[in-house]
């Protein structure tokens, strides 16, 4: 008998291309980008979010913890790109990233993958690994 698999969560990895390179630099519009996704998505933060700002050229990476889990954000404004990946373990609807990342970042392209988070132990998965 196979165990019963239990897709409790999400994880969405987005990388977004042709951004607008002043706002990857400026800390500000990833505040805004992290206030977006935590409200429009009623996320939970459990504290502040901590940010770190390269030297120029190079870009800012932000890590918010969440009751839900994480996001986080890095990015590249010498390449006018930027990447996020945010997961929760429960239950999401689907955010509009292309829309959100064009309307606050500049985005002209945006790949968005979403991987299935399944917490069941599957042991045929975990003897794989060994």
């Amino acid at each position: 008998m196979s165990p019963s698999v239990h897709h409790t969560g999400s994880e969405w990895v987005v990388e977004a291309y042709g951004c607008d390179p002043v706002r990857l630099a400026a800390p500000s519009s990833l505040r805004a980008l992290f206030d977006a996704i935590v409200n429009e998505l009623s996320l939970h933060p459990v504290g502040d979010a901590l940010w770190h700002q390269f030297p120029s050229p190079g870009g800012i990476t932000g890590l918010l913890m969440l009751a839900e889990s994480h996001l986080t954000v890095h990015t590249f404004p010498e390449h006018a790109s930027v990447c996020v990946n945010l997961f929760c373990c429960t239950p999401r609807a689907a955010w509009d990233w292309e829309a959100r990342l064009a309307t606050l970042l500049g985005a002209q392209t945006v790949r968005v993958r979403e991987l299935a988070r399944e917490y069941a132990h599957v042991p045929a998965a975990v003897e794989a690994y060994r």
